[in-house]
C-alpha cells in the first residue's frame, strides 16, 4: 500500500457510525463564519514530508479547522499556534495553514492523529480510536526513515506508547507531561511529549510559545545525534 491507496481507504471509513454522524452534521449546520464554505465533513488523513525522521501525532480533527478543510491542523487556532513554531525551526514552508491548496509543504515532518473525524466534545471513545489504529500504523510503516514521534496530548501519547509497544519496541515508565521523552530500548527511537496547542492551552498560558519552541528544539537535536 503506498500513501495514496492509504488515504483513499482512510476518507472512505465509515467503521464509526457515531463519528460519521457528528461529522456530517457539523459540516451541514457549520459554524456562522463560514457559512459559505464547503466543509470536508469526512475522515481526514495524514500528510506531509515521505521521508519525514519526525511525526507528529494530534488527538482528532477539529470541527471547523480539519473537518472543514481536510488537511490536519489547518484551519484553526490550534493550526496557527502550531504552523508558526514549525516554520521558524524550518519543519513547514509557511507559517499558516488555511485549506488544501494554500501551498504548504512540510520538511522531515508528517502530521497525523490518532482519530480521523472529529468525535462530540472532542472526546473519541476507545473503540473509535481502536477502529483508526490501523491506518496510523500503516503511516508509521510507510515513513521508513521515521525517527522521532511527538504527541500532542496525553491520549496521543498513551496511544502512541501502546502502538509502538505492540510492534517490539519497549519504553521507560514515563507518565505524560510536557517534553516527557522516551527512548526505545531496542533502537534510536524517541517519544516525546507536548501540551496539545488547543485554545484551551495555548490561551491560559498553560502552553506559551517558547514551550512549543522546545518541543521541536529537542526533536531536531534527537535527529541530528
Amino acid at each position: 500500500m503506498n500513501f495514496t491507496e492509504l488515504n483513499e481507504e482512510i476518507i472512505a471509513c465509515e467503521k464509526c457510525p457515531r463519528l460519521v454522524a457528528y461529522r456530517q452534521q457539523v459540516a451541514v449546520e457549520k459554524r456562522r463564519a463560514f457559512r459559505d464554505c464547503e466543509y470536508w465533513g469526512k475522515p481526514v488523513p495524514g500528510f506531509g514530508d515521505p521521508q519525514a525522521q519526525i511525526m507528529i501525532v494530534g488527538l482528532a480533527p477539529g470541527a471547523h479547522g480539519s473537518n472543514r478543510t481536510g488537511r490536519m491542523f489547518t484551519g484553526d487556532d490550534s493550526g496557527r499556534f502550531l504552523y508558526d513554531s514549525l516554520h521558524r525551526h524550518g519543519l513547514a514552508s509557511q507559517p499558516f495553514a488555511l485549506d488544501r491548496t494554500d501551498g504548504l509543504t512540510l520538511h522531515h515532518l508528517f502530521i497525523t492523529a490518532v482519530g480521523r473525524c472529529v468525535p462530540p466534545q472532542n472526546k473519541p471513545t476507545s473503540a473509535e480510536l481502536a477502529n483508526c489504529r490501523p491506518y496510523l500504523e500503516a503511516e508509521i510503516d510507510l515513513l521508513p526513515r521515521l525517527q522521532v514521534i511527538v504527541a500532542l496530548g496525553k491520549i496521543a501519547y498513551d496511544e502512541m506508547k501502546s502502538i509502538l509497544q505492540e510492534r517490539g519496541l519497549h519504553f521507560a515508565k514515563q507518565p505524560f507531561a510536557h517534553l516527557a521523552c522516551v527512548k526505545a530500548q531496542e533502537r534510536d527511537f524517541w517519544l516525546l511529549a507536548s501540551y496539545h496547542p488547543s485554545r484551551q492551552n495555548t490561551q491560559t498560558g498553560r502552553l506559551t510559545m517558547s514551550m512549543f519552541d522546545q518541543v521541536w528544539d529537542q526533536a531536531l537535536q534527537l535527529v541530528r545525534d
